[in-house]
């Protein structure tokens, strides 16, 4: 492959301190240790089933509660795909994953077309998975999407299990992002009209 596309990303404020490294063409290697036990292991699945690897640590102000911890690395992980991606030459750009897991059902699509924008159909009951609230899944692909600037969809079809729901919407996002990433023989340029994304 002509071009590495990795990343490194370092976000320091006065909530938490972040350093994240991307591989795109990866094999799915994984290392995180934010301090949120649940969040971590939604982390491992988005590089195992992305095939990124991905080495992400924070620290951050859990005294307070996982929120900005969770935020920021979704900014993070959103500029490393980014960075990794340059001009976007030669991507399949469009990604989608229609994922079961057990009871749960959960589509998600991507377009890489350097326009945020993020639509959340994932009714989530107010409920603490370890330390993580179930509604921190919205804010770090929120986080993620407007970051990185790209279209992301997320709906869950159904499901009772909120583990398996949120479980299902990271394996979900890695594989329609993994699908978009990639790059496509037959894509001399980049995929756009406009010559640029």
């Amino acid at each position: 492959m002509a071009n590495v596309r990795v990343a490194s990303i370092e976000r320091d404020t006065a909530e938490t301190a972040v350093r994240l490294q991307l591989n795109l063409d990866g094999s799915g290697r994984v290392q995180v240790q934010t301090g949120v036990g649940f969040f971590d292991h939604m982390l491992d699945h988005l590089g195992r089933h992305g095939l990124f690897d991905l080495t992400v640590t924070c620290r951050g102000d859990l005294h307070v509660d996982p929120h900005h911890t969770v935020e920021d690395v979704g900014l993070c992980f959103g500029q490393a795909l980014q960075h990794a991606l340059a001009d976007k030459t030669g991507i399949r750009r469009y990604g989608h994953c229609i994922l079961p897991m057990d009871e749960t059902l959960v589509t998600a699509a991507v377009d890489l077309s350097g326009r945020p924008a993020f639509v959340w159909q994932v009714a989530l009951p107010p409920v603490l998975l370890g330390t993580f609230p179930a509604e921190l899944a919205e804010e770090f692909w929120r986080a993620a999407a407007h970051q990185g600037r790209f279209n992301l969809h997320v709906v869950l079809h159904h499901g009772r299990n909120t583990h398996h729901i949120i479980e299902a919407v990271f394996k979900a996002c890695a594989r329609a992002l993994r699908m978009a990433v990639e790059l496509d023989p037959r894509v001399g340029g980049v995929p756009s009209t406009k010559g640029v994304l």
